[in-house]
């Protein structure tokens, strides 16, 4: 039996954010979280009359979270969607991180502004306490930006009050286009979806490598923003396949980019663990996992697809680190072998019998 999660202290822009919402304040609250959810639960708990919304793009951060929360209050709830959910809010604690993608963090900021009721207050906060773009992205508002640094920590807050809605809302939505083969494809990308604005070049050279026969059941693990299932879809309408991801804005993007390219062959679902409908009965599992996380994300894609191929099924692997794979591969797997493509490696290996 595994041992439950710890409870992890805040980082340090959390923590602060968290402090100064504290004293404000607000019976419906949303927050985002750079760790475990700790702003949210803190709230949650000192407010037991208010309704808490501790807001996930990702199910893995989600469920990683949740797992520390010990006895978690009635009052939170921790929804993973691909937008924050409506409100009006009281109140909205926005953690960020010093050097965090910029596009991200100013749609995240917009939302929690723009969900807020009038006379709502917005926490800002990042682990940098000689700030100015946060402090800069929140004057556009237009309004006042009362400064809260920290005493004991590199971190610096900002309130903001709303008196009015902002003039104009920026839509960080991008759709741009892809050749595969001889067919056009349109595809749709959001901040924090891998790869914003453009097809990413390991996705590029792993459809590039790859040639499916009629019906064959293929997965996409870990689809970002669909490239690649929509590349395969698009080659056979009787190729069927099945994209997930832990992101809800990737599997929101990749539902619409198979909507705008008319490929009713794709199905996409929002997953964490793995799991996928039929399992033990897919052909080819594709995959161009992340690099960060010690390879902890790698296995759980190399584990998927494991356990969804059919015996003798194929999983290929777009990467620039192959020395992983092609030690721990040969474990459970037959017929291991890669390829340079250019700067990557494509990495093949066979479930078994």
């Amino acid at each position: 039996m595994p041992l439950p999660a710890l409870p992890l202290p805040a980082r340090p822009a959390e923590a602060h954010a968290l402090a100064v919402a504290a004293s404000l304040p607000g019976e419906r609250i949303a927050c985002t979280t750079i760790g475990r959810g700790q702003a949210a639960v803190s709230l949650a708990r000192e407010r037991p009359t208010a309704c808490v919304t501790a807001w996930f793009l990702d199910l893995h951060q989600r469920d990683a979270a949740a797992a520390t929360w010990d006895d978690a209050p009635a009052n939170l709830a921790a929804p993973c969607t691909a937008d924050l959910p409506p409100g009006p809010y009281d109140l909205a604690v926005v953690p960020l991180v010093k050097g965090g993608e910029a596009e991200l963090s100013r749609d995240l900021l917009q939302q929690a502004f723009h969900a807020l009721a009038p006379g709502g207050r917005l926490v800002a906060a990042v682990d940098n306490a000689r700030d100015t773009w946060l402090r800069e992205q929140l004057a556009a508002t237009g309004e006042t930006v009362r400064v809260r640094p920290a005493a004991d920590a590199d971190a610096i807050a900002y309130v903001v009050e709303k008196t009015g809605e902002a003039h104009k809302l920026r839509d960080f939505t991008c759709r741009f286009k892809f050749r595969d083969r001889e067919r056009l494809l349109e595809a749709v990308s959001r901040p924090g979806v891998f790869a914003h604005r453009r097809i990413d070049p390991g996705a590029r050279h792993l459809l590039n490598a790859v040639d499916v026969a009629p019906e064959t059941r293929v997965l996409d693990i870990g689809c970002g923003s669909g490239c690649v299932a929509l590349g395969i879809a698009a080659r056979d309408p009787s190729v069927v396949v099945h994209a997930f991801d832990s992101s809800a804005r990737a599997v929101e993007c990749t539902r619409l980019g198979a909507k705008l390219n008319d490929l009713a062959n794709v199905s996409v679902a929002l997953e964490a663990d793995g799991k996928v409908p039929d399992r033990g009965a897919w052909d080819l599992a594709l995959a161009n996992p992340p690099y960060y996380a010690d390879f902890a994300i790698a296995e759980k894609f190399v584990e998927a697809a494991r356990l969804a191929l059919v015996p003798g099924g194929t999983l290929l692997v777009i990467t620039k680190q192959p020395a992983w794979y092609m030690e721990h591969l040969p474990r459970m797997w037959t017929g291991v072998a890669q390829e340079m493509v250019k700067s990557y490696h494509l990495v093949e290996a066979v479930r078994p019998a």
